[in-house]
C-alpha cells in the first residue's frame, strides 16, 4: 500500500474524532497530492462531502471517480454510495436505478447485500413499501440459518397494495 493512501487510511480511522470540518480538509489536502483526474482521489473527494453531508457536492465527484475507471474495491463502494447520496437528494428511482444496474451486472459483488439494503430504502422512499420490505428480506434469506425458504416465500407473497 502506498504512503499515499495510508494518509487516506489515517484520516478516515480518526474521522468521527475529528468531525466533519476537519476530515473534509484533511482529506482535500490529500486529494490536492494527486493529478485532477485521479479517479481514487475523486472518490475519496466525495466520500469526504458525504461524510460531511454535502451529498450535493459529493455526486459530481463519485460520476467522474466512475468515469476515470475508478478500481475496484473502490468502484463498488462509489456506486453504493452515489446511490446513497442519490437517495439523500431526494432522487429515489434515479439511485434505484443504479442499483438495480450494478446488481444486475455482478450479483455477487462483496457489496451486493449492502447494495440491496439501500436499494429496498430507495424503494421506501419512492412509497413502495412491499417492494422495500420483499427486497431486504430477500437480502436476509441466504443469511438466516434457518427459515430462510419460508422468509423468501413469505417475501414473494407479500401484497403491493401495502
Amino acid at each position: 500500500m502506498d504512503d499515499w493512501r495510508q494518509r487516506v487510511d489515517a484520516v478516515w480511522a480518526a474521522a468521527d474524532d475529528a468531525g466533519e470540518e476537519a476530515t473534509l480538509a484533511a482529506i482535500d489536502a490529500l486529494v490536492a497530492e494527486r493529478p485532477a483526474n485521479d479517479a481514487e482521489a475523486l472518490f475519496e473527494a466525495a466520500g469526504a462531502r458525504d461524510f460531511a453531508g454535502r451529498e450535493a457536492d459529493a455526486e459530481p465527484f463519485y460520476r467522474a471517480a466512475l468515469a476515470h475507471g475508478l478500481p475496484e474495491p473502490y468502484r463498488g463502494q462509489a456506486i453504493v454510495q452515489l446511490a446513497s447520496t442519490l437517495r439523500n437528494l431526494d432522487r429515489p428511482a434515479e439511485s434505484l436505478s443504479l442499483l438495480r444496474d450494478f446488481l444486475g451486472a455482478e450479483p455477487e459483488h462483496p457489496l451486493a447485500d449492502a447494495a440491496r439494503a439501500f436499494a429496498a430504502l430507495s424503494l421506501f422512499d419512492d412509497g413502495m413499501r412491499a417492494d422495500a420490505l420483499r427486497e431486504a428480506l430477500y437480502a436476509l434469506a441466504p443469511h438466516l440459518a434457518r427459515y430462510g425458504r419460508a422468509v423468501t416465500a413469505y417475501a414473494a407473497a407479500l401484497d403491493d397494495d401495502l
